[in-house]
C-alpha cells in the first residue's frame, strides 16, 4: 500500500536525537511544547505529556495475575457477578464500570464550561450496563466485554463492549444526555492541554482499536473455525481443537516523515485530493515487510515525489486509532528525513500535489487560533449531539475541522504527529522541552551512532 495517510499524529517523547540545521542533538526526556504562530507575530506554547491517544493513565502497566486488578482476575470477578444479580446490587470491589460503543464511536457526555464545554466519556456501572441490554432483550456475558485496565487507587476496572446491534439503547442513552461521537470528532474537540481529556481520549482509541480488532478476527485465519475471546478479551483463540491458533490485537506500522533540502530551508509537503481546502501535511506510507523504518522512508519519498532521500532522524511515535476499521490500530512512526535532489515528479494516483515550502510559509500556517477555533466549534458540536439538539443527523456524521479561515495554507492540528515533525523543523531553535538548542557544528548522523 502506497497511500498517504491523513492528519497524522503526534510525537512521543523519550530520550530523543533532533536533528536542526544538520546538526544532531542528544535530548532529555521533555514534555512536548508546541509553538504556535499567530497572525500578530505572537509565538504562543502549549505543554503535552505526550502524544494525542498516547500517555493512557489506565495502561501503564499490567499487573500480575494474583492481582485483583489483573486481566484473569477480573474477568474471573466478572463472571461471579453476571452469575449472582445479588452481587450486582452490592458495592463491589473492585467497582466495574463499562464504557459501550456504536460502530467505532464511545458514547460521550458534554459539561458546560466558562469558555468551552468540556466532553467526557459515558462511563456507565455494571448493572446500568445490563440493565440497558436487558430492556434491549439482550443477555450481558463476560465474552461481550474487553478488559481495558484500571486504576487501583480508585478501586475500578475499566471495560468496553460494542452495542451496535441493539438500536433501542440510542434513545435510552439519550435521554440522559449522552451520545455515541466519532472518535475523530472528539479528538478535534478536545483541549490538548487538558491532561484529563486528553487521558480520556487515549483510552477511547485504544478502546476503538480492540473491539474493532475484535469484529475483523471472529474468524481463524488458519482454518476457518470460530475463534473465542481469551484473557479478558486481550487476545483469541481458534475454537478448533485441532488448530488451536492464538491471535493477538494487529497493530499497523506506518511512516511518516518532514523531508527537508539539503540547504533546510524548506521542506517537502503534500495533499490528497481528499483533504480540506488548503490543508497540506507530510509524506507517509505503510512500512512493506522485509524493510527497516529508514527503507521504507525512503522508498515512499521516492515513490510518491520522485525525490531521492539520505539521512533518516527518528523524531517519535504515536498510536492512530481513527483510521479505517479494516485497520484498528496503526502506528504513526515520524522521522526527519533530508532530501539528496530537489526535482518534485508527483505520482498522482497517490497524491494531489507536492511542493516545496519555505520556513516562513509553513511558520505562518501553524496559526494559533485555526486549531483553538476548531477545538471549540467541535466541542460545541458534540453539547449539542448530547442534548439532542442534532436529532436528525447521522451520529456517523464526522466534522470538517476546518474553520474557514482563509490562510493560504494550514497543517494538520496538534493532535497530530505531523504538526509536531513540522513544528520541531519550524522552531528549530527552541528544543521540545524549551531549551536554547546549541548551534555549534556537529557531524554526527544517525548511522555513525
Amino acid at each position: 500500500m502506497r497511500a498517504m495517510l491523513t492528519l497524522l499524529s503526534s510525537s512521543s517523547s523519550s530520550s530523543s536525537l533532533v536533528l536542526f540545521s544538520k546538526k544532531l542533538f542528544l535530548l532529555p526526556k521533555p514534555s512536548l511544547t508546541l509553538s504556535f504562530f499567530s497572525r500578530n507575530t505572537t509565538t504562543m506554547s502549549t505543554n503535552l505529556q505526550s502524544h494525542a491517544f498516547a500517555g493512557n493513565p489506565i495502561r501503564s502497566k499490567t499487573p500480575k495475575s494474583t492481582d485483583p486488578f489483573s486481566p484473569n482476575s477480573a474477568l474471573d470477578s466478572l463472571k461471579t457477578r453476571l452469575l449472582d444479580n445479588t452481587l450486582l446490587q452490592q458495592p463491589p470491589s473492585p467497582d466495574f464500570k463499562v464504557l459501550p460503543f456504536r460502530k467505532g464511536r464511545p458514547l460521550a457526555s458534554s459539561i458546560p464550561g466558562e469558555m468551552t464545554p468540556s466532553w467526557h466519556l459515558g462511563w456507565i456501572s455494571l448493572p446500568d450496563c445490563r440493565n440497558f441490554l436487558e430492556n434491549s432483550g439482550v443477555q450481558l456475558s463476560e465474552d461481550s466485554l474487553v478488559y481495558l485496565g484500571s486504576r487501583s487507587e480508585d478501586d475500578v476496572v475499566y471495560w468496553a463492549i460494542e452495542v451496535s446491534s441493539e438500536a433501542g439503547l440510542v434513545p435510552e442513552l439519550g435521554s440522559k444526555q449522552f451520545c455515541f461521537v466519532e472518535l475523530r470528532t472528539l479528538m478535534v474537540a478536545t483541549d490538548w492541554a487538558d491532561e484529563r481529556a486528553m487521558g480520556e481520549l487515549a483510552i477511547a482509541g485504544n478502546a476503538r482499536a480492540l473491539l474493532e480488532w475484535h469484529n475483523l478476527s471472529r474468524f481463524c485465519g488458519v482454518c476457518g473455525a470460530k475463534t473465542v475471546p481469551m484473557e479478558a478479551g486481550r487476545r483469541k483463540q481458534c475454537s478448533n481443537v485441532l488448530c488451536n491458533k492464538r491471535i493477538y490485537p494487529r497493530v499497523d506500522p506506518v511512516v511518516i516523515m518532514l523531508v527537508i533540502d539539503r540547504e533546510n530551508d524548506r521542506a517537502l509537503l503534500s495533499r490528497q485530493s481528499r483533504f480540506v481546502p488548503r490543508m497540506w501535511s507530510c509524506l507517509a506510507g505503510f512500512i512493506e515487510p522485509g524493510e527497516s523504518l529508514e527503507e521504507a522512508v525512503r522508498r515512499e519519498t521516492w515513490e510518491e515525489t520522485g525525490i531521492e532521500v539520505g539521512d533518516v532522524i527518528y523524531h517519535s511515535s504515536q498510536p492512530w486509532p481513527v483510521g479505517p476499521s479494516s485497520m484498528p490500530c496503526q502506528l504513526m512512526v515520524g522521522f526527519l528525513a533530508y532530501a539528496k535532489s530537489l526535482e518534485i515528479n508527483v505520482d498522482k494516483e497517490e497524491l494531489e500535489d507536492a511542493q516545496w515550502h519555505s520556513r516562513e510559509d509553513v511558520k505562518r500556517a501553524l496559526t494559533f487560533a485555526e486549531y483553538k477555533k476548531a477545538q471549540r466549534t467541535a466541542a460545541e458540536k458534540v453539547e449539542q449531539m448530547c442534548k439532542g439538539v442534532e436529532k436528525g443527523q447521522s451520529l456517523a456524521a464526522d466534522f470538517n475541522v476546518e474553520s474557514g479561515e482563509l490562510a493560504t495554507m494550514f497543517i494538520p492540528g496538534p493532535f497530530a504527529i505531523a504538526h509536531h515533525l513540522i513544528s520541531s523543523w519550524v522552531h528549530q531553535d527552541v528544543a521540545p522541552n524549551g531549551v536554547q538548542v546549541r548551534t555549534d557544528q556537529s557531524s554526527s548522523s544517525m548511522s555513525n551512532l
